[in-house]
């Protein structure tokens, strides 16, 4: 033991004083090396088995959520087709056309509006584009607001949130219609004149009602977030939250919805009335004479 101590001592000496033990050291290290590989075999092995139980074990818990998952998406499938078929047998029985895919473009945001009294944001898309004002503008969650002014290249958009900018809605729940108003605020907006009665929740969805025909039925807009309802008051306080992320996303889709059907003429209709009205009134006369 003494021996291996003085060796050790002196080989460690001359290491660290001379150069020429760096090639001994690695000629050492080479033949050390199989000796150290067979040393850690054992801790690599148990290493390499442990992964591969642990991923077997992911791979096996992955393939159940998955055949769960796969299992909900069917019976969802089924209760669409379900659905599906209920709806076109409901619209024969009604005479409704089915409702055909609107089209749409998409754009990305160039700027916002630095006026903090202004909701208000410029999108890349213009004239050029078919880009026209009053196109409604969404973005992958919900209403976004309307474009308010145009130019060859780019428009400009005024936001749900903006204090000046109003639109019909109605509840998701029950179809009450009511009229939603920015509050110069991203997070929250007013729903005007609701009365004290009026069977509205937090947390009820308001889409776009149609009215008006300039935003197209079914979009969402916002969500109810607060109903406030004060005894000496005949309306509630209504607060909802838009459920687009007005200041999130940068990609939008311009919607052309159909035009309404053009009000035909008052000439038009006032003249078969009095036609009408006079034969009816004719035979009245024809009959009264003796």
């Amino acid at each position: 033991m003494l021996l291996c101590v003085i060796l050790a001592s002196a080989l460690m000496f001359a290491d660290a004083r001379f150069t020429r033990m760096e090639p001994v050291r690695a000629q050492l290290s080479t033949l050390v090396a199989p000796i150290q590989w067979v040393v850690s075999l054992p801790s690599d092995v148990l290493n390499w088995a442990s992964l591969a139980l642990s991923d077997q074990r992911a791979l096996v818990d992955e393939n159940r959520r998955l055949r769960e998952q796969i299992l909900t998406l069917s019976h969802r499938v089924q209760r669409m087709a379900s659905l599906t078929a209920e709806n076109v047998r409901l619209r024969e029985l009604l005479a409704a056309t089915r409702q055909r895919e609107m089209p749409y473009i998409t754009a990305e945001l160039l700027s916002l509006d630095p006026d903090p009294f202004t909701h208000q944001m410029v999108l890349d898309r213009g004239r050029r584009d078919g880009v026209y004002v009053g196109q409604p503008v969404l973005d992958a969650s919900g209403l976004v607001g309307q474009i308010t002014a145009t130019s060859a290249y780019s428009s400009r958009v005024l936001l749900v949130a903006d204090a000046s900018h109003a639109l019909p809605v109605q509840v998701n729940r029950n179809g009450l219609r009511f009229v939603l108003q920015g509050a110069g605020s991203y997070e929250a907006l007013n729903v005007r004149h609701v009365p004290d009665t009026a069977d509205i929740r937090q947390g009820d969805l308001l889409t776009t009602s149609g009215l008006g025909g300039r935003f197209p039925p079914g979009y969402p807009v916002a969500r109810v977030s607060e109903v406030v309802h004060d005894p000496g008051q005949p309306f509630a306080r209504v607060t909802a939250a838009p459920v687009a992320q007005l200041q999130r996303s940068r990609h939008f889709l311009l919607l052309f919805p159909p035009a309404p059907p053009a009000a035909p003429p008052e000439d038009g209709l006032a003249a078969p009335a009095l036609q009408a009205a006079r034969h009816v009134g004719a035979a009245a006369v024809d009959e009264e004479a003796p």
